[in-house]
């Protein structure tokens, strides 16, 4: 099948599909069903990271679509991130070739830095000392930055971006690269709507990805006073207005704002839902009303495993 998601053009005029498929909590096993699935359906912009722990199996999924025709290399969009144990620049390119193996490609067509913040490298994702705490590192996001650089001119990555980032570090960035950031992948929806830093972020070129975008309702950390932003009362009246489901409505808010979005599915029925967005555009009465929803309210803190860095994003203002 044919792919019908539209285009954004990046700042180094490559372009990426606005619509992607996320693989954030997809499990071995699973995962290469839905990557299949989707390709099928007509996605072509896959977002995973080194985190995830379900690369080869993506990677798998890949090879088979290419393999029977389905698409070639260069009809798909592949992101991966650096995870937060190889910010020392040293390892940045063999943290990258890793991803590489593991996906069975030659390139990604985009790679982040997946957290501003980092931790010691000793095997383990989430290293902790003998009390439990998290056993942070003292590497600057921005030595790591320029060690990103080099995978571009080394053909191992054609775009380079980070996640997570606040302002802040995405402007100390900025006067000291060779290349810039072409998108910040963030948390994004109604509650935590990233007016501000959208904003701060298209008067400079820079792209934003939306990942949670229908508030993360398999996430491994909740509260039962968490509000459930697909039961939301405006945008529940929004989707019947629209003869749309909640999630639909959610994903369209996020490209009328000219935002990226990945939603993560493994259900056959979900992944072709979410891609039937393409034909109808929210008014902006209707955006204004998702918009006030904005709170500020995160589903995805990293309580306890970033917050007591330096780097940690979430403390300045946006």
């Amino acid at each position: 099948m044919a792919s019908t998601v539209p285009f954004v053009k990046l700042s180094n005029g490559l372009q990426i599909p606005i619509f992607g498929l996320g693989t954030w909590k997809s499990k071995p096993g699973e995962v290469e069903y839905a990557v299949k699935t989707a390709i099928d359906m007509g996605y072509r912009h896959i977002d995973g990271a080194y985190c995830y722990q379900n690369e080869k199996e993506v990677g798998t999924a890949i090879r088979n679509k290419i393999e029977d025709g389905t698409v070639k290399r260069e009809d798909l969009f592949i992101t991966s991130k650096l995870w937060n144990t190889f910010h020392d620049p040293k390892d940045v390119e063999k943290a990258c070739r890793k991803t590489l193996s593991d996906l069975g490609l030659q390139y990604v067509d985009l790679y982040l830095i997946h957290w501003p913040f980092c931790y010691v490298e000793n095997g383990e994702l989430f290293p902790r000392d003998p009390s439990g705490e998290m056993i942070f590192a003292d590497f600057d996001y921005v030595d790591t930055w320029k060690a990103m650089e080099k995978l571009v001119s080394l053909g191992l990555a054609k775009s380079i971006g980070v996640s997570n980032f606040n302002v802040e570090q995405i402007e100390r960035i900025l006067k000291s690269c060779s290349i810039k950031p072409v998108t910040n992948q963030v948390e994004c929806h109604p509650y935590l709507a990233q007016i501000e830093l959208g904003k701060w972020m298209a008067a400079r070129g820079i792209t934003l990805t939306a990942y949670s975008p229908l508030g993360s309702p398999d996430r491994p950390v909740q509260s039962p006073t968490d509000k459930v932003l697909l039961q939301d009362p405006v945008v529940l009246s929004i989707a019947q207005k629209y003869n749309k489901s909640a999630a639909q409505i959610l994903l369209r808010y996020q490209l009328d704002r000219g935002f990226i979005v990945i939603p993560k599915s493994i259900n056959k029925e979900r992944l072709q839902q979410n891609m039937e967005i393409f034909d109808f555009n929210l008014i902006k009465e209707d955006l204004d009303k998702l918009n006030s929803l904005n709170s500020g309210f995160r589903y995805i803190t990293m309580a306890g495993i970033g917050d007591k860095h330096k780097y940690h994003p979430f403390n300045a203002k946006f």
